[in-house]
């Protein structure tokens, strides 16, 4: 046996679909060609990391600079990771790295690396980390 359905008194309009922009109402996420157009034809890379700090040299952008360009330098303004931007821009990572390599060769941004650590820790910090649990 089905439950009995129930039925609104006011029926709700169906709203209007809404007409769809260049990239189908989202920047850059639904349309190939929007992310060739912002990356460019070459699409190089930087070697660039999830956690690498990026730095506008100055949050003005030039004259010639993309609407992403743009977006970027205004949010480097203090340091933001890579990971952010792409967040922030509503962008793929692969496509905000293309755009990050050309500003880092017109030296508008500046990336910072992550520092890598040895390999291997000291051989007395883990004698003395051994230690102190040993002591418990």
């Amino acid at each position: 046996m089905t439950p009995p359905q129930r039925q609104r008194r006011f029926p709700r309009a169906v709203p209007p679909p809404r007409p769809a922009g260049p990239a189908g109402g989202k920047r850059g996420g639904g349309n190939p060609e929007r992310l060739y157009v912002v990356a460019g034809p070459d699409g190089e890379r930087a070697d660039i990391d999830l956690v690498t700090l990026i730095v506008a040299g100055s949050p003005d952008p030039p004259p010639s600079a993309t609407p992403e360009q743009a977006a970027l330098l205004r949010l480097c303004a203090a340091p933001l990771s890579a990971a952010e931007l792409s967040a922030y821009l509503n962008l793929p990572f692969s496509a905000v790295t293309v755009l990050l390599t050309e500003m880092l060769a017109a030296e508008l941004v500046q990336a910072r690396f992550p520092i890598v650590r040895k390999a291997l820790p000291d051989r007395s910090l883990l004698e003395a980390v051994m230690h102190g649990l040993q002591r418990l």
